[in-house]
């Protein structure tokens, strides 16, 4: 004779209707999230340029050309700071790898636009 739970239901038949009850829906997996500068290069390009638009094709060039300069920036900073027995890469080593990449004017100018977006960002906070 089966045992009786509280209430007169037998355990058996108490315990599968709350196995009943507790089951969820399985939970669906969310996308991987993929990171790119996407919509910093819309930002700049509606800065220079606000009625032209960017394929897709050409913002996926735009984004790997950003990651291989951003890669190569950071080697260069990282040699920089190896040399001079630091550990810590700043400002100092950023702006030292950008002149030794690129060449004259373009450094001068990547030099300046760097410093004005410091000290636009300092006077901000």
């Amino acid at each position: 004779m089966p045992e009786l739970a509280k209430g007169g239901v037998s355990r058996k038949a108490s315990k599968q209707s709350l196995n009943k009850v507790t089951k969820k829906p399985p939970k669906r997996r969310r996308k991987a999230r993929k990171q790119s500068y996407s919509i910093y290069v819309y930002r700049v390009l509606t800065q220079v340029h606000p009625s032209t638009r960017i394929s897709s094709k050409a913002m996926s060039v735009m984004n790997s050309f950003v990651i291989d300069i951003f890669e190569r920036i950071a080697s260069e900073a990282s040699h920089l700071i190896h040399y001079n027995k630091r550990h810590t890469i700043s400002s100092r080593e950023i702006q030292s790898a950008v002149r030794l990449m690129l060449p004259g004017e373009l450094a001068k100018h990547a030099v300046s636009e760097g410093t004005k977006a410091v000290t636009k960002y300092t006077n901000s906070v």
